[in-house]
């Protein structure tokens, strides 16, 4: 368990190496804030790419394998990003550290089959709440480092974690469950890769080539059709790369579509807030901050967001997870709200991503619960990697949106205007809404159908006692069926 831990951990805090760099990225490789977004969303998009892969492959016989090559790319990226190549390397490196992010699924996927029930909802929980910490963790960190060993400190730091991880679930990691092996579906991940690629050139695009320019609309709406080939083919192929068909049931469709919203209405804020404080007060807004600074904004949205799922575990055995989910898109809310109408001092942005963060903790508490206890054990691997998918593709949407959202404002100096970061701050508090509304009408209205070849049963554990669909405590029958 402490080795699980400690890789999703790492995983969490490779995923946001890049953050509080974007404005030095932009200034040593001399390339433009909007590009420099890129080392941050380039590995969130190949993140959401290879996560569906490697959860089928960890789901057949060979899952140790796939976990111990996906950190040996995560050790190889970490090494090319460290390393002075110029914008180019640190963009390939960056993108091969997104194969990292995939690795978190497949512990979950691990800590159940390998621990004891109990340990392994508990493992499960933690495991889902270190990806939500990691991310605000590795913000200060990387500050830190940044400030007093240079720009790619932050990426040593991250080869030498990889490098010791790896050494450590060669040790432990437990051997492949005996399962079937099926043939890995590549079409799907090809028109996967094209259809995000494609939608997020066109969300960063925009302010470059015009929101109606005719290439952008041709590329949105080509990327649209891919997505959409995808989850065609997926229905179609007979061992698909994710069984789309498992979001029928609601307590999987409800923690799927709020992992892409808030995911979305998340990275609006941590992309923004550590740029908006480093913009020098010259420009008539922004504290001039360090990058020490930047980073540390972020560490109340860790600890807010660890202790709130601690509380969750309390509160679920007697608050469903229709009012969960949306309380904590709400607390989101306000947070995302008090940053984009107050702005008048630095413990103003650490109230609100301490808000945030309180927020996220719960919402990330509930969406592996209602998968595991919607979906068969042999599907866990796929499940779990299709929402850390959609969460991805929302952390990568939300980088990439917050950024056309800035340019569209331009400033003086090549700076985004003031304008811009309440533009970008209305869009997150417009995602909160909708994810709200979104998780509570789907979990409190579920069908209690069951998924094929799973137990009709809704999380109830220990650690997240959830109520069952219809609103109704899972029986003993079910909970035998499911151990």
């Amino acid at each position: 368990m402490p080795v699980l831990v400690s890789v999703g951990m790492l995983v969490a805090i490779i995923s946001s190496l890049g953050a509080p760099l974007i404005p030095t990225i932009a200034r040593v490789d001399h390339v433009s804030l909007e590009l420099a977004q890129w080392s941050l969303t380039v590995t969130m998009l190949v993140g959401a790419v290879v996560t569906p892969l490697m959860g089928r492959l960890g789901d057949g016989p060979h899952r140790r394998r796939v976990i111990l090559g996906g950190l040996v790319l995560t050790l190889v990226g970490s090494l090319l990003a460290a390393l002075p190549t110029g914008f180019a390397g640190l963009l390939t490196g960056r993108a091969l550290q997104g194969v990292g992010i995939a690795l978190t699924p497949l512990t979950m996927a691990t800590a159940r089959d390998a621990l004891p029930a109990v340990k392994a909802r508990h493992t499960v929980a933690t495991l889902s709440l270190t990806a939500a910490a990691g991310v605000g963790l590795g913000y200060p960190l990387t500050g830190v480092l940044a400030r007093y060993l240079g720009l790619h400190a932050g990426f040593w730091f991250a080869a030498l974690a990889s490098a010791l991880a790896l050494a450590a679930l060669a040790v432990v990691l437990p051997a492949s469950p005996p399962r079937p092996k099926h043939p890995l579906d590549v079409t799907g991940a090809l028109l996967l890769a094209a259809g995000m690629a494609g939608l997020l050139l066109s969300a960063t695009a925009g302010g470059r080539w015009g929101w109606t320019s005719p290439r952008l609309i041709a590329l949105a709406g080509a990327a649209v059709v891919l997505l959409a080939w995808w989850v065609v083919h997926e229905l179609r192929t007979e061992h698909p790369l994710v069984d789309v068909r498992l979001v029928r049931d609601r307590p999987v469709l409800a923690a799927d579509l709020t992992a892409v919203l808030s995911g979305i209405g998340m990275y609006v804020m941590l992309s923004m807030v550590p740029q908006y404080v480093q913009t020098p007060r010259s420009a008539g807004y922004g504290f001039g901050a360090s990058v020490v600074i930047a980073g540390l904004i972020l560490t109340p949205f860790s600890v807010a967001s660890m202790v709130s799922g601690r509380l969750v575990r309390l509160a679920s055995r007697s608050v469903s997870p229709g009012r969960m989910l949306p309380l904590g898109c709400l607390i989101c809310l306000a947070g995302t709200a008090l940053f984009t109408w107050v702005r008048g001092g630095l413990w103003e942005a650490f109230v609100a991503m301490g808000l945030i963060g309180l927020g996220a903790g719960v919402t990330v508490s509930v969406m592996p619960a209602l998968i595991v206890g919607a979906v068969p054990a042999h599907e866990t691997s796929s499940a779990l990697s299709f929402n850390q998918v959609v969460k991805y593709i929302g952390y990568s949407a939300g980088s990439a949106l917050t950024a056309a959202v800035l340019a569209g404002h331009p400033g003086t100096g090549g700076l985004p205007a003031a304008s811009g970061y309440r533009a970008a701050g209305l869009v997150g508090c417009g995602f909160w809404v909708v994810t709200a509304l979104a998780g509570y009408l789907l979990v409190r209205g579920g069908s209690g159908r069951a998924t094929s070849g799973s137990p009709r049963t809704a999380p109830a554990a220990a650690a997240h006692k959830v109520a069952a669909v219809e609103g109704e405590p899972a029986g003993r029958k079910d909970v035998e069926a499911r151990r």
